[in-house]
């Protein structure tokens, strides 16, 4: 579900026409619907309730602090991945007690920020970096609590570089062997393994993966008790696929039903990473068109928004509806397939102005011809937009609006050329 219509041919999100946000804001700019962010946190945490899960939302998908505080706000914890993630996530008024420390390469540094923080886990994906915590934790006074990241050797689920759990990824610990690791960490003074984790990747648009997952979970957590370790928590990670195309996805109720039999089985206190899951479909990206092209037997649009604001389609092949924020009489409002033959419309590419060839947000649409001035949408871009934009061909940032009901307000403004510089000038 999100908050993005049509009324009489123009693009709202929520109740303020999007032109509006165009106009007072500029282009490129993300906007984010906060009634579609807070239904989708909800309807995790509605069909998990049973189990009174943890939720703590992956500040990677968009770790905006206006979005993170709104997480905080209505009861979510945060899952990071690095020290900047867990400075976003406590600056937000995260509770420490539900923020999840990830990531294959923590630094000393950022182990000791996450002990000092007082965070809930660990996720520790590596026999080295294990005992290093450990090791950390021990010099500090401490025990760190850790959930143990096991790659369960699924088949392949997605993308090949989001599936995180196919063999020979750099992802968790081998499942063949995570159980002579956990035996050498037995009595340890500065670790208590007290959850397992797993990870599948990300977007999964099925719930057997999960279901597949959860059985070598309940496995596993209790070989790990039987070696003295009391494990608590259950960690099944995020994933969650979103609607990218039509309604491909599935709604939370499908995973919770394979995931809370082994809640049941084994007395956990569950844990989920939900990232895209509630972003994704809160974000589109408007931009401007600034010329046409016909070259080569083929059309470009060539608008203002580029590669550096939303690289998921030249890095994944990603698909993501685009469509003019004011679509002209003689083609559909919205198209129910856009990757069908749309009347009224010819094929094009969708380009930015930075110099790559892979600098496209859509290849071969089916899209009306639209003029210099006129805004398009690219939907679904609310998670890993701005949060993996870049200043690549010394390009501003996008600023990013959200969007409340019938008032909208800058929570990112767009960044200046100053900017730019601004960690060079004084060196």
């Amino acid at each position: 579900m999100d908050h993005f219509q049509y009324r009489d041919r123009t693009l709202f999100c929520e109740d303020v026409p999007v032109p509006e946000i165009a106009a007072e804001f500029g282009t490129p700019v993300f906007v984010y619907s906060k009634a579609t962010l807070v239904h989708h946190l909800k309807s995790i945490q509605d069909a998990f309730a049973e189990a009174r899960p943890v939720i703590a939302y992956s500040v990677k998908t968009n770790g905006n602090l206006s979005i993170c505080k709104l997480m905080a706000e209505y009861g979510s914890g945060f899952d990071v991945t690095s020290g900047g993630e867990l400075y976003r996530a406590l600056k937000a008024g995260g509770p420490n007690a539900k923020t999840v420390f990830a990531g294959v390469g923590k630094s000393e540094a950022e182990m000791r920020y996450g002990l000092q923080s007082n965070v809930m886990l660990f996720n520790v994906e590596s026999e080295e970096e294990l005992f290093e915590l450990g090791r950390v934790a021990a010099s500090m006074g401490r025990k760190a609590p850790v959930a143990l990241r096991v790659n369960p050797d699924l088949p392949p689920k997605t993308h090949a570089k989001t599936d995180t759990s196919v063999k020979g990824v750099k992802f968790g610990l081998d499942i063949e062997g995570v159980l002579d690791v956990s035996a050498k960490a037995v009595g340890h003074p500065g670790l208590a393994i007290v959850g397992l984790h797993l990870h599948l990747g990300s977007p999964i648009l099925k719930s057997e993966p999960y279901a597949a997952g959860a059985a070598k979970a309940v496995q596993l957590i209790e070989a790990f008790r039987k070696q003295g370790h009391d494990i608590r928590y259950l960690n099944m990670g995020g994933g969650f696929g979103i609607h990218y195309r039509k309604q491909e996805a599935l709604p939370a109720t499908a995973f919770a039903e394979v995931i809370l039999p082994a809640v049941r089985a084994t007395g956990c206190q569950l844990v989920l990473e939900p990232g895209r899951f509630i972003v994704g479909n809160a974000g589109v990206l408007v931009s401007r068109v600034l010329f046409n092209k016909d070259t080569g037997g083929k059309h470009y649009v060539i608008q203002d928004a580029a590669m550096n604001d939303l690289v998921r389609p030249t890095l994944y092949d990603s698909f993501h509806r685009v469509w003019p924020v004011n679509p002209a009489a003689g083609v559909p409002e919205y198209p129910d397939d856009f990757e069908a033959a749309i009347p009224g419309t010819v094929v094009q590419d969708v380009v930015g102005p930075v110099c790559e060839s892979g600098d496209y947000l859509a290849k071969a649409r089916h899209l009306p011809l639209m003029a210099r001035g006129d805004l398009v949408a690219v939907f679904s871009a609310g998670a890993y937009g701005m949060s993996m934009s870049s200043n690549y061909n010394s390009r501003c940032r996008a600023a990013e609006v959200l969007v409340d009901g019938t008032s909208c307000r800058l929570i990112r403004r767009r960044e200046l050329y100053e900017d730019l510089v601004a960690a060079e000038v004084d060196c």
